[in-house]
């Protein structure tokens, strides 16, 4: 027994389908859906009908010659291109070259949508003035979706998130294929008596064929007749069914749809906790302020009173006190510094006095020791006196007179023998 790879077996797939001549070039009529422009240029579309559906693409350098209208969701199409299999995932895909309308170009689904659309609008179905006003706070959310599909996890996730504590009803609908507008039409009935506060109905995205349940006139009317409130999210925020016109609001999804329905409690809750703390604080430091105030009129009428008064005079004399002790204690440096200042000034000028009054003596004795008569009695120089008088001349003296010499270091006593003129 031979096994094989997924990637073997793909590329077999791939050169059987190239090898079929009538897949090569192949002419096939349908109804485009999900049409969508890739921003490289390619388009990528289905091509559906009753019994089924095909992937398509149209590249870019076909469009020039192979396409001379824009490509849109509803229209009536013959395409003319190439069946392949891409083999990275084994999906079977039809390579158009080029397209042309079929007929009228619209679509069978489309024309429905569009008469249906404007009998119900005509009947006052669509009317804003009968819309129902969405609860802002409901207890009970009803929910008719798949109970298999994304739609119901990211609506409980949305509800969970938000406020965990609305109670969810689901009712488990078909929203595809034959009799799925029929169990939508009895899932609203069957909530709207269950007396709940909002209903959200929807699905997620697809083609106009899988939205198609929600285009009935039987979920329309359903929608229009219910007591409770109905937000519709159907689809892509694109898309856009009966349903969305005749509910009392209009989500682009399922997930948004839950957002309008449930009001986000839990960021309440936060901004009210913030809020709280807030006023704690607030509260708190206010308190804070009035006891520190309610201390200060405290000392305020302990300081007015006749002991704070009395206190006030302690503290005053004491401080007087200390201010009187300081001054005299100033004082009494100041006069001990001024007093020894003045007796080194007094020393230091009779000190001064004392060295001029030498130096002066010093010299005055100089002086009259230059004015003495016996220091100029030095070198054989002597002093003569006769009777205790100064001999000035020979003429005062006669012969056999007794005079006393006078020289510096003593005197002597001479008689006069003779005078010479």
């Amino acid at each position: 027994m031979k096994i094989y790879t997924v990637g073997q077996v793909n590329h077999y797939l791939s050169n059987l389908i190239d090898q079929d001549y009538l897949l090569q070039r192949i002419f096939i009529k349908g109804e485009i859906s999900n049409c969508k422009y890739h921003s490289m240029g390619h388009i990528y579309f289905s091509l559906k009908d009753e019994s089924g559906s095909m992937p398509c693409v149209m590249f870019k350098g076909n469009q020039a010659a192979g396409l001379n209208f824009r490509l849109e969701d509803g229209q009536a199409v013959v395409i003319e291109g190439q069946i392949r299999i891409y083999e990275k995932d084994a999906r079977v895909n039809l390579y158009a070259k080029k397209i042309r309308l079929d007929g009228d170009g619209a679509g069978k689904l489309h024309v429905l949508y569009e008469q249906l659309k404007q009998k119900l609008f005509e009947e006052g179905l669509f009317d804003f003035e009968k819309k129902k006003e969405i609860p802002k706070y409901p207890k009970r959310v009803g929910i008719v979706t798949a109970s298999t599909g994304a739609a119901i996890q990211d609506i409980c996730n949305i509800a969970r998130r938000r406020n965990p504590y609305v109670e969810l009803i689901l009712y488990p609908a078909k929203v595809q294929g034959e009799g799925a507008a029929a169990t939508i039409a009895r899932g609203i009935r069957t909530l709207d008596g269950m007396g709940l506060d909002t209903i959200i109905i929807g699905r997620g995205g697809g083609s106009i064929e899988d939205l198609w349940a929600f285009n009935e006139e039987i979920v329309a009317r359903a929608i229009y007749e219910a007591r409770t409130p109905i937000i519709s999210g159907t689809g892509h925020e694109t898309d856009n069914t009966i349903a969305d016109y005749a509910a009392d609001l209009r989500a682009p999804t399922p997930s948004a749809a839950a957002e309008l329905a449930i009001p986000d409690v839990m960021t309440t809750l936060r901004k009210l906790q913030d809020m709280r703390d807030a006023l704690d604080r607030h509260m708190t430091g206010r308190v804070e302020v009035l006891r520190s105030r309610l201390e200060t009129c405290r000392v305020r009428l302990e300081h007015r009173g006749p002991q704070g008064k009395l206190e006030n005079q302690r503290l005053q004399l004491e401080q007087i006190k200390r201010l009187l002790h300081e001054r005299i204690r100033q004082r009494y440096e100041q006069t001990l510094t001024l007093e020894t200042e003045r007796e080194a000034a007094l020393h230091t000028a009779m000190q001064r006095k004392y060295e001029r009054t030498v130096q002066r003596a010093a010299i005055l004795a100089e002086r009259l020791h230059g004015l003495s008569p016996t220091a100029k009695l030095v070198g054989g120089f002597g002093y003569l006196s006769k009777g205790g008088q100064p001999v000035r001349s020979v003429k005062e003296l006669s012969p056999e007179d007794v005079i006393r010499i006078t020289v510096h270091d003593g005197s002597a006593e001479a008689r006069i023998l003779d005078i010479l003129e």
